[in-house]
């Protein structure tokens, strides 16, 4: 099978470089269908487990085990982009007896660290600095693994391992590795990571915001997700957008944008605080829009399961806390992130696992309200295009003035 997708990422390139070449190479898990269908079947048949249906890995836009040789010239150093534009699985990538640096993590260019592979979570993105072997002598072998630690595994299916030719010259042997443990391999850790231009630690938080995910499995046995018992939804007849800037001094309320936004407002220049629990065995790649946050601390959750005996370490933050828009949070584990409010703006705070997110996991920032109406305006094509679709442009979630939510569909809830 060979598929094309229809997905492309966005390469800003720097002015100076500090390599010979570069090269893109992008990850995606192939569903069945389409999103939108498979959303619409979750709907109608609540028993389908949607996250299971993966079928394949691509990678650079076609089926894995048919993508091109990545070619190498000795001596050379490459800049490899590394991106995953998938919706639910991890991807881990390496080059047999080549190791790698990593020099940025999704955007934020950081001090060179010596890995031997890297793992990516949805809508994760790395470079790596490779220097190529002295000689032509050799071809090696890329290895590629595509994993969910949330879905059932199966031979073949869950994991899913792909490989491909590094290549020197044409024909040459492929030189062999022996095998090894993934844990006996160094991979990027965000504790490791520093941010080259060492930003310090932001200072005590001016706002503290604990999130701890819930989930219910319905009737059917299909769960959804949550955070501190809300279910994110988009059941607002007005956008959350819309309400903030026509709510004028209201607009700093959170109760306007109804309990399915799940709204948290924030002062401008607040430096905020975030801890994120996840008491559960699910991995979950949280991603905050807006923002890159520093990640100051991870550690166990308190949980009384006896099946997970390997709890997380803890580790604080250095001097220099990385900084990226995403984390990936391991099951039974919290983590806590800090950014300064200075963005003004709607921002969601929402989980990489697209299903995952469709069924709830997710949160809106409400930033500075009052400096977003101040500095900026909605332009007046975007308003049009709504109103012709029967959408309210102003008002609270419901469409009213003030705190009436008369007619905004009942909340959903959930227990944690």
């Amino acid at each position: 099978m060979s598929v094309t997708t229809t997905s492309t990422p966005l390469i800003i390139h720097e002015a100076s470089q500090a390599y010979d070449n570069e090269i893109l190479m992008t990850f995606e898990d192939l569903p069945a269908d389409e999103f939108v269908g498979r959303m619409e079947m979750f709907k109608q048949t609540p028993t389908k487990q949607l996250d299971k249906d993966y079928q394949d890995g691509l990678i650079n836009g076609i089926n894995a085990n048919l993508t091109q040789p990545i070619q190498l010239v000795p001596k050379k150093r490459y800049r490899l982009r590394l991106v995953h534009m998938g919706k639910a699985y991890w991807f881990k990538f390496r080059i047999s007896h080549h190791k790698l640096s990593v020099i940025e993590a999704d955007g934020t260019d950081t001090e060179p660290l010596e890995v031997d592979g890297v793992d990516l979570g949805p809508g994760q993105r790395y470079s790596v600095i490779l220097t190529a072997q002295p000689t032509a002598k050799s071809n090696y072998i890329y290895n590629v693994t595509m994993y969910a630690n949330f879905i059932v595994s199966k031979p073949g299916m869950n994991p899913r391992t792909y490989e491909g030719l590094v290549e020197y010259k044409k024909g040459a042997p492929i030189k062999s590795e022996p095998s090894s443990s993934d844990s006996l391999l160094k991979w990027p850790d965000d504790f490791d990571l520093v941010p080259a231009d060492k930003q310090p630690l932001l200072p005590e938080p001016d706002h503290r915001i604990e999130l701890k995910e819930g989930h219910h499995i319905t009737g059917y046995g299909t769960p959804y997700y949550g955070l501190n018992g809300v279910l994110y939804a988009t059941t607002n007849k007005v956008s959350t957008l819309f309400s903030a800037f026509s709510a004028r001094s209201l607009a700093a309320n959170s109760s306007i944008y109804g309990p399915q936004a799940s709204a948290h407002v924030l002062r401008h220049l607040d430096v905020v605080e975030i801890t994120l629990s996840f008491p559960t065995m699910r991995e979950h790649v949280i991603h905050i829009h807006g923002h890159s946050f520093q990640i100051v601390e991870r550690g166990p959750t308190v949980n009384n399961t006896a099946a997970f005996k390997t709890p997380i370490p803890m580790r604080k933050a250095q001097a220099w806390p990385m900084r990226r828009d995403s984390v990936t949070v391991r099951a039974y584990s919290y983590v806590k992130l800090r950014f300064r409010a200075d963005n003004p703006g709607v921002w969601l705070l929402s989980e990489g696992v697209v299903t995952h997110f469709y069924k709830g996991l997710g949160i809106t920032f409400i930033e500075a309200p009052d400096m977003l109406q101040q500095r900026q305006a909605l332009p007046e094509e975007l308003k049009q295009m709504c109103l012709k679709q029967g959408i309210n442009v102003s008002g609270n979630a419901a469409g009213n003035q003030g705190l009436d939510l008369t007619g905004l569909p009942p909340a959903v809830y959930l227990d944690i």
